[in-house]
């Protein structure tokens, strides 16, 4: 079967359940992962041949069911970085990408002082945020921290796919007393320049506002929180980020964007400094950075 061809069955089947736009994006996200043809080679290699029609119509079931198209291609990319995917890690959106900038923008002075920064991420995942800070921070010694043995195994491979070193930890953030008391392989922990997470903070009342394809096949674990204390691992690290930052040291969250300002008043609480509340580009609170001070 032609590729163009295809492109209309492929069409056909989806139209009454996702918008056109979305399966354009779909179809060309998997032509680009088995050939290689992007979006705007469609028009050059229209008479191109499909030879695994099989798998195409295996793909398409799963999209009638709405499983995430980077859990069927097993692959995700963020920050201009491709990483493995699969349903022991959240896939990496496009908000968390704007927090990495903004940590790489307030960290853009290393590069030509010489320092070398010290950066730690909590709940990594797939690695997404420790791996992309490495490969755009190189003089950066980065370590991250997972409660979940699989992720961290996704997390591994995604640092060597990407050629960077980061060192995982495994640990239960929510039973740890001490940052510093843990250890990368032989040694303790240093302190940090910049301490950054994206936790759990979807509150189980907000579950009706998400959709069957997040809801359905994305770790829960790495998503929800309680209604009653949903701040409740912000206010963990950010007790032990107290502790395990440098003096001047940044603590960056990305947080439910219902709870800016109950997010802000426990910072200022436990006694952070220069907190800055910062809208993604959807136009909603998505994320914090702030200070400690000595």
């Amino acid at each position: 079967m032609k590729i163009k061809e295809l492109k209309i069955q492929f069409q056909n089947q989806l139209e009454n359940i996702y918008d056109v736009e979305e399966i354009d994006i779909f179809f060309f996200m998997i032509t680009e992962h088995f050939y290689k043809i992007r979006r705007i080679d469609f028009s050059l290699k229209p008479d191109f041949e499909i030879q695994n029609i099989a798998e195409w119509e295996t793909i398409i079931s799963d999209l009638k069911q709405e499983k995430p198209i980077q859990y069927i291609l097993g692959e995700a990319w963020f920050y201009g970085l491709p990483f493995k995917v699969n349903e022991n890690t959240l896939i990496p959106r496009s908000e968390t990408e704007e927090l990495v900038e903004w940590i790489i923008e307030s960290q853009k002075y290393v590069t030509s002082s010489g320092v070398e920064r010290t950066i730690l991420d909590i709940g990594t995942g797939t690695g997404c945020i420790p791996i992309s800070l490495k490969t755009n921070l190189p003089e950066a010694e980065v370590f991250a921290i997972d409660i979940s043995e699989e992720a961290l195994e996704v997390a591994k491979f995604n640092a060597k796919q990407n050629e960077v070193q980061v060192n995982f930890i495994q640990s239960d953030i929510l039973k740890v007393e001490d940052l510093l008391s843990l250890r990368a392989e032989s040694r303790s922990l240093p302190k940090f320049d910049v301490i950054v997470s994206n936790p759990p903070y979807v509150r189980n009342l907000e579950k009706v506002e998400i959709k069957k394809n997040v809801l359905e096949y994305e770790p829960h674990l790495a998503l929800f929180v309680e209604d009653n204390d949903a701040l409740l691992f912000y206010r963990k690290i950010a007790q032990l980020a107290l502790q395990a930052l440098k003096p001047s040291g940044f603590l960056f969250f990305e947080i439910n964007q219902y709870l800016g300002k109950e997010t802000v008043e426990m910072l200022i609480q436990l006694g952070y400094q220069n907190i800055e509340l910062r809208k993604d580009l959807k136009g909603n609170d998505r994320m914090i950075k702030c200070k400690r001070y000595e």
